[in-house]
C-alpha cells in the first residue's frame, strides 16, 4: 500500500464525527496527549446530496430549464495557456545553443527556466471567485446618484453650513457673553470651573432653538458647544454656585450651568429661555392632540372610502370602469419601476469598497527595477590645450589622450556598488596619436579592414566602441553614494612629473607644444599602457528616497597619489572629501562635463551590460546607451529570482609584492596582462571573451592594468570583465603575465629599442573551479618565472612537491600576488549545499548506483543553504525538489525529507516578506512533470500523503506548525498539479467521479481528518497557524469543486464543519464562518446549490395532500422549499449549511452575530452585482434560494421590531382561515398606526392610503412603547472568557445588524417572483404573514430619511465620542418628544453611524454631508418603493380573495 495506506479507523472516526456519536479518541502530539472530546452539543448534521448522481438523473430537467445557466457549470471552465515570457530585450538573453552546450544539471535547469514561457492554469470565471469587491463589474457604485427632494430639507436656507447645519444667519434671538461650567463629572457642583464664552441663541428653520457657544463674537469659527433647547424642560437660578448663575435642566437628567456677567443680563436670559420652554411645551400638547384626532378621522374616512370604492366597483356593470381600475394599478406599478436603484449600491460596505484584505494580483517574475539614472558624458578638458594633427582650424583640444572610467562608491557601506563604465572622449585627431592616421588596430592586434566587421547581438561592433551614455542602478539609494571618475593617460613616467605642466602652466602655448611632442612619442611606443593621473567625484542622491541631485557638480580634479590607488583608498579619500577642512589634495585644473539625469520614459537604443539590445531599439543606431551592472548588496531584502541569462566574472588584481624578489634584474614599471584560458598546454591560447575598452574590439583576448612608474610593490584598481562560457571545467583559469615596461624615450627611436618595450618578469594563475564551484574570495597567489605545460597541476604546496613539472618560483613560491573576483552569474551558484545536491541528482540521472541514505543527506544539507541563493534560484531549486519528490528514489523517507526542505524554503520566504515570489512561482513557473518511472505517483498524490505523515508525527512540533501556517503553498501546488493532470492527460472529459482514483479520495479525506484537531483543539496554542490552515483548506476545497467529484467535496466540507460545536469559543466560531465564506465565494456557487424544484418523498407527498387540496384554487407550488428543513439543507447544501449556522449564530454574542450577518450580506451583494445573473428571472431564482432566510428573520422578529411592536394575535388561532385573516387584517384596532413624518420622509400604509403630517415631529410609534433596542444598552462586545457562556437567546441586535438583516430581506422580497411570493404567503401561518408585513414596517422605520441636519449632528457626535473633541456628545439633538420617541430618535441617529461613509475627520465638508444625504435619501426611497411594491401586490391578491369569500358566505346565508 505504501503512501496510500488508509486505515479503517480513520473511516470509523469520520462516521463518528459526522454523526456526533463518538465518545472520544486520543490524539498524540509528542509527549502531550490531547483528548478529542466529541460528546459536546453538536449542530444537527444533514448529509449532502450526491451531486454528480443528481445531475445525471435530472439531466433532462436541467437542460430543458430556461434558466439552466443557474444549474450547470459552464463548459471549458478550466484551461492551460502558455504565456510568452515578457522580456525587456529585443531577443532572448539566453544564447541559441546554450542548452546543448551546458553539461551541468544546475546550468541546464537555469537555462531551461529562463527560456521557458509561463504555464498558467486559467479558471474562466476566476474573477467571480472572491467577494463582491473583486467582481469585474465597475458599477458597484452608481456614477450619478439621483437627488431626491424631501420636505425636511426644503426649508433649509441655501447658504446654510451643511457641516453643522447650525447657521445663525437671520435667526439670532439673543447673543452675549456668558460663563459656561466645565462639565467634567469628576468635579463636584461647587467646584465647577467656568469658562467665558460668547453665546448665540438661534431659531432653526424647523422652529426649534439652539444655543451655540464660541470663543469670541466671530461665529464663523468652530462652535465650542451647542445646546438643543428641544430637550430643555426648565431653567432656574443657582446663586450658590456662582453670582448670576442659572441652570438649564435637560430631559436626560443632565444640566448645563451658565452665568451672566450682570444681574440684568441674567434676568434677560432667564425671561427669553422660559418663553422658549413654554413654546415647546405648548407645541407638544397641541401636536399630541392633533395626532390622535387626525388618526381617528383618517381611519374612519379611509375605511369607509375603501369600502365604498370596493362596493361600487364590484356592483358596477361597466367593464370599462373595472378595466380602468386594473390599468391604473398596473400603470402605478410601472411608474414605480422607472429609475430604480440597486439597494446595495448605497450600502456602507459598497460605498467604502475597502480593498485592504484583498491580495494583490500575482505578477510573473520580472527583473527588479531599482532606482535608475542616466549619465551623459560630454567633454573633458585640461588647461593645456592646442591644435593637434590636422585639426589646425578647429577649436583647441587636449594635446594628449585621456581615458575616463566611472563607478559608484558607497561610503556608508564602504564598498564599490557598480562596475566600471569606460568612456573615450578624445577627439579623432587625438585618437590618431595612438595608432596613426591610416589604421586603427584593435586591442587584440587585428587591424580594421582586415576582416568583415563583426556583429554582436545584431549590433555592428563599430557602434559599440564609443558609447558615451550609461545607465546606473542603485538598490539602496542614500546621500553617501558618489560617482567617481578616474582619469588615466598613456604611460609616460612619474605621476608628479606628468602632472606638473598641467599644474604650473606659465606659458600655455609653449607648454602645450612641449607636452604634445612628448605625448606623440610616448603614444607611438607605449600606447597600450596606461598610468593613473587624476580623479574627481560628485554625490548622486539627495535623500534615501532616491531623489537625484541634479544640480551637483564634480569636485576639482585631484592628482592621483601612486601610493593610494586602491578602491579602499578612494573610499577613505571620499570620506575626507566630505570634510573640506581635512582635505589636502593637490588640484589639477580642468573641467569634466558629465550630466546626471533621470532615465527618460521613452528611452530607446539602450543595451544591457551584456550588450543585448533593449526594446525599443533602432537598427544602425550609433547613439547607444549601455546599462552598467550593479553590484547589489548581499542582503536578502534586495534579492529577487533571476529571470535572464547573465554570466560575468569580474577579476581584480590588487597588489604585487616584488621588492624582495631576486629572480629578475629589472622589475619596476610592472604591467599586468590578464588572459582567460581553457588549457595549460603549450599550444593553448587565450579565449576572446574579455570585454574590451573604448576604441578597441568589443571582446578581446587580454587586458592590462595601470602601470605605476618605478614601483616594485604596485597597487592596482583595474576591473577586468569576462564573459564566462556556458560550460566550465577544471582547466578554465585566469593567467596573469607580468611585464617590465621600459619607459625610456629615445629621440632616435631605432627598431631595436621598439622591440624591447616589455620584458616578462613572472606568471601567476588561478583556476576558476574548486570542487566544481567558482571561487570568488580574495586569494594570494605565488609567481613563477617560467610557464611550463601542465602548470595548473601546481596549485597547492602538496602538488608542487610531488609534481615533475620543471618550474621556477619567484621568491620561493611565496604568495606575492593578491587578487579577488566577483561573480555576476545567473547560471552558476557558489553555495556548496545547492551545488552538491544538484551534482548528486545529476549522478543519479546518469545511472550512477545510489548509496542508500545519500540523497537524504544532501536534502538535509539544503536547510543550510544561503537565503540569498535560495531566492535568486527559487524556481530552479523548487522544480528540482518536486522532481525528487516523485522520481528519484523509492526510499520512503525521501518524500518526507523533500517536503521538509520545501517547507523550510516556504517559511524562509515568508519570514523575509518575499512570499509573493512563491505565488508567482506557482502561477507562472510551476509546471508538474510526468514522473519517468511508470508506477511513480504524481505530485498531488505524493505531496498530500507526505503532509499527512508530517501532521501525524509526534516529535517535530515546529515542522507541524510551519506546515499549518504555510499550508496555502502546498494546497496551491496540489491544485495546479491536479488541474494539469486533468488537462494534459485529457481526464477533464471523464465523469467527475472517474477523474481521480478512489485512493486519492481517501488521501484527501485523511488529510482533512489530520488537520481538524489542529484547528479545533490547538487553536489557542497556535492561533496564527490554525487560522491560516482553516482559510487555506477552505480555498483548496473551493477549488476542488472545479476539478473533482462535487458530492465528495460536499462530504469533506460536512466532515470539517462537524468538528465545530455551537458551544465553541468565539475564535472557532470565527474560523467556521471564515471557512464558509471562502467556500461560498466559489464562482459557481449558485449551480452548486441547484436552485431547482425537488419532488418531495412519497410519505411527505401523502402528508401534504390535504393542504394541497385546500389550496388547489391558488397557484401554490407544493414543492416550494421555504423553511430550513433537512430536505432543503440536503438539496441546497451550501446555502442550507450557511443559513443553519447563521441561525445558531444569531443567538450568540455580538462578534459572532456580526460575522455571520456580514457573510450573508456580502454574499447577497455579490449576487446582486454579478453580471452573469442580471436578468430578473435569474435574480428571482437566486432570491428564492434564500427564502428560508425570511423564516429566520421571523423567528427573531422581536429582536428586530421590539416585542411591543408585534401585532397581538392572541385571539386569532393558527387554524383560522386565510380568508378570515385577509378580511380582518385591514383594520387593526389595537395597534398604533405609523404616520408620515416630515423629519423622516416616512410613509405608512393603512388600507392603501398615506398619512401626511405637517409638523416635523409626528409620532412614529405609540407613546410609551419602548420595545426598540438601544445600541448602547448592552455590553456584550467584550468577552469575559475564552468559552462562550450560556447567554440569553434574545440578545438585542444593534443597528448595523438590524439594517444588514433588513437589507437582505428587502433584496429577497424585491427580486423574488410574484408567483413564488404569493405561494409563500399562502404556505405560512396567519401569524407569520402578519410578521412578514411587520418586517416591511420595520424596514421603513430603520431606513427613513432624517435630513441633512441630523446627518451632520450624527457625524459631530461621532467625532466627539471617538476623537474627544470637546463634549458635544452631551448635547446631541433631542427633540421635544418625550420618552419612547426620544429613545427612537436617538436609536436612529446611532443607526446612521453604522451606515456612515464619510471620512471621519474634523474637516468634513459640505460636499461630504451632501453626499451622505444623497445616500440616505436614495436608500429611503428604494426601501419605500420596495415596500410599496410588496404591499400593493399583497393587497391586490388578498382583496380579491376576501371579496370572493365574503360573497360566497352571503349567498350561502341567503340560501
Amino acid at each position: 500500500m505504501g503512501l496510500y495506506a488508509f486505515n479503517c479507523s480513520e473511516k470509523l472516526q469520520t462516521v463518528n464525527i459526522r454523526r456526533g456519536t463518538c465518545g472520544h479518541s486520543v490524539l498524540s502530539l509528542g509527549s502531550m496527549k490531547t483528548q478529542w472530546i466529541w460528546n459536546k452539543e453538536k449542530t444537527k448534521i444533514v448529509e449532502p446530496l450526491d451531486y454528480e448522481n443528481v445531475i445525471a438523473q435530472r439531466k433532462t430537467q436541467i437542460y430543458s430549464d430556461p434558466l439552466r445557466d443557474l444549474l450547470m457549470f459552464p463548459m471549458e471552465d478550466i484551461s492551460i495557456s502558455v504565456i510568452n515570457r515578457q522580456r525587456r530585450t529585443v531577443q532572448s538573453t539566453v544564447p541559441e545553443d546554450a542548452e546543448e552546450r551546458a553539461q551541468s544539471l544546475f546550468v541546464k535547469e537555469c537555462i531551461k527556466t529562463y527560456s521557458t514561457d509561463w504555464h498558467v492554469v486559467n479558471y474562466k470565471y476566476e474573477d467571480f471567485s472572491g467577494d463582491f469587491r473583486m467582481l469585474p463589474c465597475k458599477s458597484l457604485r452608481p456614477e450619478k446618484i439621483p437627488n431626491h427632494v424631501f420636505e425636511i430639507d426644503e426649508d433649509c436656507e441655501k447658504d446654510e453650513d451643511s457641516s453643522s447645519l447650525c447657521s445663525q444667519k437671520g435667526g439670532v434671538i439673543r447673543q452675549g457673553w456668558l460663563h459656561k461650567a466645565n462639565v467634567n463629572s469628576t468635579i463636584t457642583v461647587t467646584m465647577k470651573v467656568f469658562k467665558r464664552r460668547y453665546f448665540y441663541l438661534t431659531q432653526l428653520p424647523d422652529g426649534s432653538y439652539i444655543l451655540n457657544s464660541y470663543k469670541d463674537e466671530k461665529n464663523s469659527k468652530e462652535s465650542k458647544g451647542c445646546i438643543y433647547l428641544d430637550a430643555c424642560i426648565d431653567v432656574v437660578q443657582c446663586p450658590k454656585m456662582r453670582r448670576h448663575a442659572f441652570e438649564l435642566k435637560m430631559l436626560d437628567k443632565y444640566s448645563h450651568y451658565l452665568a451672566a456677567e450682570t444681574e440684568q443680563e441674567m434676568e434677560e436670559w432667564l425671561i427669553t429661555l422660559k418663553k422658549i420652554i413654554q413654546i415647546n411645551t405648548d407645541s407638544l400638547v397641541q401636536e399630541k392632540k392633533e395626532t390622535v384626532e387626525t388618526a381617528q378621522d383618517d381611519e374612519t374616512s379611509s375605511q369607509g372610502k375603501a369600502e365604498n370604492i370596493m362596493a361600487s366597483l364590484e356592483r358596477s356593470m361597466h367593464p370599462e370602469l373595472m378595466k380602468y381600475g386594473r390599468e391604473t394599478e398596473q400603470l402605478n406599478k410601472l411608474s414605480r419601476g422607472d429609475g430604480r436603484q440597486n439597494l446595495f449600491s448605497f450600502d456602507s460596505e459598497v460605498q467604502r469598497l475597502d480593498f485592504s484584505g484583498i491580495e494583490p494580483d500575482i505578477k510573473p517574475f520580472e527583473e527588479k527595477c531599482n532606482k535608475r539614472f542616466q549619465v551623459n558624458c560630454h567633454d573633458l578638458t585640461f588647461n593645456v590645450l592646442g591644435q593637434v594633427g590636422d585639426n589646425a582650424k578647429g577649436p583647441p583640444t587636449n594635446v594628449e589622450p585621456f581615458f575616463i572610467s566611472l563607478a559608484l562608491f558607497d561610503i556608508k557601506n564602504n564598498c564599490k556598488i557598480s562596475a566600471d563604465f569606460h568612456i573615450d572622449l578624445n577627439p579623432p585627431s587625438v585618437r590618431e596619436m595612438l595608432w596613426g592616421a591610416s589604421t586603427q588596430p584593435a586591442s587584440d592586434g587585428n587591424a580594421k579592414g582586415s576582416s568583415p566587421e563583426s556583429v554582436i547581438h545584431g549590433i555592428a561592433e563599430s557602434h559599440l566602441r564609443y558609447i558615451k551614455q550609461g545607465i546606473f542602478s542603485v538598490t539602496n539609494p542614500h546621500p553617501e553614494i558618489f560617482l567617481v571618475a578616474r582619469i588615466e593617460k598613456v604611460l609616460q613616467g612619474n605621476i608628479t612629473h606628468c602632472a606638473e605642466p598641467y599644474i604650473k602652466n606659465s606659458d600655455p602655448t609653449k607648454t602645450a607644444q612641449k607636452v604634445y611632442r612628448t605625448a606623440k612619442q610616448v603614444c607611438s611606443r607605449l600606447g597600450q599602457y596606461r598610468m593613473p593621473f587624476a580623479w574627481a567625484a560628485r554625490p548622486i542622491f539627495k535623500d534615501t528616497q532616491g531623489s537625484l541631485d541634479l544640480d551637483g557638480r564634480f569636485s576639482p580634479f585631484y592628482k592621483q597619489d601612486s601610493s593610494k590607488l586602491s578602491n579602499e583608498d578612494i573610499l577613505k579619500l571620499l570620506s575626507e572629501y566630505k570634510k573640506p577642512e581635512k582635505t589636502k589634495l593637490q588640484i589639477i585644473p580642468g573641467q569634466l562635463n558629465i550630466t546626471v539625469e533621470c532615465v527618460p520614459v521613452d528611452l530607446s537604443n539602450c543595451i544591457t551590460s551584456s550588450y543585448v539590445p533593449l526594446k525599443p531599439f533602432e537598427k544602425n543606431c550609433q547613439n547607444i546607451t549601455v546599462e552598467v551592472e550593479e553590484f547589489v548588496p548581499e542582503m536578502t531584502k534586495y534579492c529577487y529570482p533571476f529571470t535572464i541569462y547573465r554570466n560575468h566574472l569580474y577579476v581584480y588584481p590588487l597588489q604585487l609584492k616584488y621588492d624582495s624578489q631576486k629572480t629578475f634584474a629589472k622589475a619596476r614599471n610592472i604591467a599586468v596582462c590578464m588572459e582567460f584560458r581553457d588549457s595549460d598546454e603549450s599550444d593553448g591560447g587565450p579565449l576572446k571573451c574579455i570585454y574590451g575598452k573604448p576604441a578597441g574590439s568589443v571582446f578581446t583576448t587580454n587586458a592590462y592594468a595601470v602601470v605605476s612608474h618605478h614601483n616594485q610593490n604596485p597597487e592596482f584598481y583595474d576591473e577586468v570583465k569576462i564573459e564566462l562560457p556556458i560550460h566550465l571545467h577544471q582547466k578554465h583559469h585566469v593567467l596573469f603575465t607580468f611585464y617590465h615596461v621600459s619607459c625610456e624615450i629615445s629621440t632616435k627611436g631605432t627598431t631595436k629599442k621598439q622591440d624591447t618595450v616589455e620584458t616578462p618578469v613572472g606568471f601567476a594563475w588561478f583556476p576558476l573551479l574548486k570542487d566544481g564551484r567558482i571561487i570568488t574570495f580574495e586569494q594570494q597567489l605565488p609567481v613563477s618565472a617560467n610557464l611550463p605545460p601542465g602548470y595548473l597541476n601546481l596549485n597547492d604546496g602538496e602538488s608542487r612537491r610531488q609534481s615533475n613539472v620543471d618550474i621556477k618560483w619567484v621568491d620561493g613560491a611565496k604568495p606575492l600576488l593578491k587578487i579577488k573576483s566577483h561573480l555576476e552569474s545567473t547560471i552558476y551558484t557558489q553555495d556548496l549545499h545547492v551545488h552538491k545536491f544538484f551534482h548528486h541528482c545529476q549522478l543519479v540521472q546518469s545511472g550512477w548506483k545510489e548509496v542508500p541514505g545519500e540523497l537524504i543527506k544532501y536534502l538535509k544539507c539544503l536547510h543550510a543553504m544561503e537565503i540569498q541563493v535560495m531566492i535568486q534560484f527559487l524556481p530552479v531549486i523548487l522544480m528540482q525538489l518536486f522532481r525528487v519528490l516523485t522520481n528519484m528514489t523509492p526510499e520512503d523517507d525521501v518524500p518526507i525529507n523533500c517536503t521538509m526542505v520545501l517547507l523550510h524554503i516556504v517559511s524562509k520566504c515568508h519570514e523575509e516578506g518575499l512570499d509573493s515570489y512563491l505565488r508567482s512561482f506557482i502561477k507562472y513557473s510551476f509546471r508538474p512533470e510526468k514522473p519517468s518511472a511508470p508506477q511513480a505517483q504524481l505530485i498531488h498524490e505524493t505531496l498530500a500523503t507526505t503532509m499527512i505523515a508530517i501532521l501525524k508525527q509526534s516529535a517535530d512540533f515546529l515542522a507541524i506548525n510551519k506546515l499549518l501556517k504555510y499550508s496555502w503553498f502546498f494546497f496551491e501546488i496540489i491544485v495546479k498539479s491536479m488541474a494539469t493532470y486533468l488537462l494534459e492527460e485529457n481526464k477533464i472529459k471523464l465523469p467527475r467521479g472517474q477523474r481521480f482514483p478512489e485512493a486519492y479520495h481517501h488521501v484527501l479525506h485523511s488529510l482533512l481528518l489530520a488537520i481538524i484537531p489542529h484547528v479545533t483543539i490547538r487553536y489557542a496554542e497556535i492561533p496564527d497557524e490554525s487560522r491560516n490552515v482553516n482559510y487555506s483548506l477552505a480555498s483548496f476545497l473551493k477549488r476542488c469543486f472545479t476539478l473533482m467529484d462535487r458530492g465528495f467535496v460536499f462530504n469533506l466540507i460536512n466532515d470539517y464543519i462537524s468538528g465545530f460545536s455551537p458551544k465553541d469559543p468565539k475564535v472557532l466560531a470565527e474560523y467556521k464562518f471564515e471557512f464558509l465564506q471562502t467556500i461560498c465565494n466559489h464562482e459557481h456557487y449558485i449551480p452548486l446549490n441547484l436552485p431547482m424544484a425537488f419532488a418531495k418523498p412519497k410519505l411527505q407527498r401523502v402528508q401534504d395532500f390535504f393542504s394541497f387540496a385546500v389550496d388547489r384554487l391558488t397557484s401554490v407550488d407544493s414543492n416550494l422549499e421555504y423553511s430550513l428543513s433537512d430536505e432543503y439543507c440536503k438539496h441546497h447544501f451550501l446555502v442550507g449549511l450557511l443559513l443553519r449556522e447563521t441561525s445558531i449564530a444569531l443567538q450568540d454574542n455580538y462578534e459572532i452575530r456580526y460575522t455571520a450577518i456580514s457573510v450573508i450580506k456580502n454574499l447577497l451583494i455579490k449576487h446582486a452585482f454579478d453580471t452573469r445573473y442580471q436578468h430578473k428571472n435569474q435574480q428571482a431564482k437566486i432570491a428564492q434560494l434564500y427564502l428560508p432566510f425570511v423564516g429566520l428573520l421571523l423567528e427573531n422578529i422581536q429582536r428586530l421590531a421590539g416585542r411591543d411592536t408585534l401585532y397581538s394575535c392572541a385571539a386569532m388561532p393558527n387554524s383560522a382561515s386565510r380568508d378570515e385573516f385577509a378580511c380582518g387584517f385591514t383594520s387593526p384596532t389595537n395597534r398604533g398606526s405609523l404616520s408620515a413624518d416630515k423629519d423622516t420622509a416616512y410613509v405608512s400604509f393603512q388600507n392603501g392610503h398615506g398619512i401626511k403630517r405637517e409638523d416635523s415631529r409626528g409620532s412614529l410609534v405609540p407613546e410609551g412603547m419602548t420595545g426598540f433596542p438601544d445600541q448602547g444598552s448592552t455590553g456584550e462586545n467584550t468577552r469575559q472568557s475564552s468559552t462562550r457562556s450560556s447567554i440569553s437567546q434574545y440578545n438585542r441586535l444593534d443597528q448595523y445588524e438590524i439594517r444588514s438583516l433588513l437589507m437582505c430581506y428587502l433584496y429577497i422580497v424585491k427580486m423574488i417572483s410574484e408567483d413564488t411570493l404569493l405561494t409563500y404567503w399562502n404556505k405560512v401561518s396567519p401569524q407569520e404573514l402578519i410578521n412578514i408585513l411587520i418586517l416591511l414596517e420595520v424596514c421603513l422605520f430603520h431606513f427613513r430619511y432624517t435630513g441633512k441636519r441630523n446627518i451632520a449632528r450624527v457625524h459631530d457626535a461621532w467625532l466627539s465620542r471617538h476623537f474627544g473633541v470637546d463634549r458635544k456628545s452631551q448635547t446631541m439633538p433631542a427633540l421635544r418628544n418625550r420618552s419612547g420617541v426620544m429613545q427612537a430618535r436617538l436609536q436612529h441617529l446611532s443607526s446612521l453611524e453604522s451606515s456612515f461613509t464619510l471620512n471621519h475627520s474634523s474637516a468634513t465638508t459640505e460636499a461630504d454631508i451632501f453626499h451622505q444625504a444623497l445616500l440616505e435619501g436614495n436608500t429611503a426611497t428604494e426601501v419605500s418603493l420596495t415596500v410599496l411594491d410588496t404591499i400593493s401586490f399583497f393587497t391586490q391578491c388578498f382583496k380579491v380573495r376576501s371579496y370572493v369569500s365574503a360573497k360566497t358566505k352571503t349567498e350561502q346565508h341567503k340560501g
